[in-house]
């Protein structure tokens, strides 16, 4: 619970844990409380809900493909095409990644094993 200030506005233009005079209290969730502190409104919590599940059905989609449970070329081509894109964005930015370890676990900075190398598509 947080004790509010307001403006001559109506706007928020204090937030206290301890009780002040004249302010009115609000519960930590509540949307203006939220909106004056910076943090995500509903709609963004949905589209970062929607995105990590996004990623689940992604990830549920390679295992039944590795398992020989479903074939690429069941899906509609343009399921197939979003699904390649998304994959290739993720592999763009995860080998962008500070990469500490090799492909077999070691740390040794020493190694001359070549981890990735880039290819050029245009070929």
């Amino acid at each position: 619970m947080f004790y509010v200030l307001r403006d001559a506005t109506g706007q928020i233009s204090s937030l206290h844990r301890d009780p002040v005079v004249g302010a009115q209290t609000l519960p930590e969730d509540h949307p203006e409380v939220r909106q004056f502190m910076g943090l995500d409104s509903e709609q963004q919590q949905f589209a970062s809900l929607d995105a990590s599940f996004l990623r689940v059905l992604e990830d549920l989609i390679d295992a039944l493909i590795r398992r020989n449970v479903l074939c690429i070329t069941d899906l509609p081509m343009e399921a197939q095409l979003k699904l390649f894109d998304r994959k290739h964005f993720r592999e763009g930015v995860s080998s962008h990644a500070l990469n500490l370890f090799n492909p077999n676990g070691s740390r040794n900075p020493e190694s001359n094993t070549v981890i990735a190398e880039w290819t050029d598509l245009a070929e």
